[in-house]
């Protein structure tokens, strides 16, 4: 999804507030002895010294907003709202500029700017023990940052939209799991994260953020999209050391995971299955539409999707067989009105057959109003709330048509 490649490429880095609480200054004097401590776990030492400040609520939100409009164009922005939309994954009404720069602003504590090259701490946000996990989280970023180059990361991740999401995951697991493993060797522990500990520290995540008013009140996507890189990420950073070792902090920089599917199944991108990612299907009339926008969708989105209309465990469990999907946005040249192409292609025809028949719901599900002109076991079409709909079945793709002015056949 283009979420991925524009607003959270843009917006990394940030420590979301679920690991912090109360007030007082940072205790920066303690970065040295945190720097040797990141350094001992990965094998990584630190270049250079990582500079740091201070800044307030109202400085990051001006942030924010400078760094919106200097790195997404006005179309891009409004392409990725409209993809969204016609999806179903956020409401007609959602701003999701404005929602993202009022969550970033509420949920961030701490953030490494890979641009700039520094640590940022928001004034008040953390206290004590707590002002050490996000110093330590930050730290990981710089210190990936000096061996990796993360504006280069991200932006050759931007050429596919699920990869950019899943490269993210890699940025923000990785650190997330070495501020855990930092915090076990610190308590005498092992210099890794115990099993009891991440489990509770991937529940963790979400559950505290979802203490916060913004957050809360976030469609289901956008929620899901802020915690994922932390939580999924950081057990997938796991798996990896698991395997790799050492090696592995850098391994999925230097050799990233392609997919989401890859994130969310540690054992695909070890094994280096990839996605294939179909063609959209053709929309009729072509000449009175330009294309605003393509992309591909990957099983985080389809998962989110399903389980939103669905069911949580069916949809889960039908997005895991998802082989790869792609998607176009186009408009009338006349009235700009959106129509949608994509098409997703399953590890069998009998999962294909099983999304389709789950689809069926998700249409319920996002539209006030559904018309079913004619139905059967491979194909549906009538019209809903965008205009007219066709989706079918083909072996083991199906294929989506949404929003189109007249009946497709």
């Amino acid at each position: 999804m283009k979420q991925s490649a524009v607003l959270r490429s843009v917006l990394t880095c940030f420590l979301i507030a679920a690991f912090l609480h109360a007030a007082e200054q940072p205790q920066f004097a303690e970065i040295a002895a945190m720097e040797d401590g990141l350094s001992a776990i990965t094998g990584l030492r630190f270049t250079r010294k990582v500079p740091y400040a201070i800044i307030n609520k109202e400085q990051l939100r001006r942030y924010l907003e400078q760094r919106i409009k200097d790195a997404i164009k006005p179309s891009e922005l409004r392409a990725e709202e409209l993809t969204l939309k016609m999806l179903g994954l956020v409401p007609a009404d959602f701003d999701l500029r404005q929602n993202t720069v009022d969550l970033m602003t509420e949920q961030a504590a701490a953030f490494y700017d890979y641009n700039k090259k520094k640590l940022f701490i928001l004034e008040g946000t953390a206290n004590g023990a707590e002002e050490r996990v996000a110093l330590v989280h930050e730290l990981a970023h710089a210190l990936a940052d000096q061996h990796f180059r993360l504006a280069k990361y991200i932006h050759e991740g931007s050429r596919s939209d699920d990869g950019s999401t899943a490269r993210l995951a890699v940025m923000e697991g990785q650190a997330s799991w070495l501020m855990t493993a930092y915090m076990s060797k610190q308590a005498g522990g092992p210099a890794e994260v115990p099993e009891q500990m991440r489990d509770m520290m991937s529940r963790g995540i979400a559950a505290s953020a979802a203490q916060y008013p913004v957050f809360s009140k976030a469609p289901a996507y956008i929620r899901e999209s802020l915690v994922f890189p932390y939580s999924s990420g950081m057990l997938f950073q796991d798996a990896v050391y698991r395997k790799l070792g050492k090696d592995s902090f850098s391994e999925v920089f230097r050799n990233p995971p392609a997919s989401t599917q890859q994130i969310l199944h540690p054992e695909r991108y070890l094994a280096h299955v990839v996605s294939k990612n179909p063609s959209p299907p053709a929309v009729p009339q072509s000449r009175s539409l330009r294309i605003l926008a393509e992309g591909n969708l990957g099983e985080f989105d389809y998962r989110v999707l399903l389980t939103q209309h669905a069911g949580k465990d069916e949809g889960a469990a039908a997005a895991g067989h998802l082989a790869g999907s792609s998607y176009e946005l186009l408009e009338y040249k006349r009235n700009k009105s959106p129509v949608l192409a994509f098409a997703s292609t399953w590890d069998s025809e009998e999962s294909a057959r099983k999304f389709f028949d789950l689809y069926r719901l998700v249409l319920k599900g996002k539209w006030k109003t559904l018309e079913i002109a004619s139905e059967a076991p491979s194909s549906v079409e009538g019209r809903g709330d965008s205009g007219y709909f066709r989706a079918w079945v083909s072996g083991a793709t199906v294929n989506h048509i949404e929003g189109a002015e007249s009946p497709l056949h």
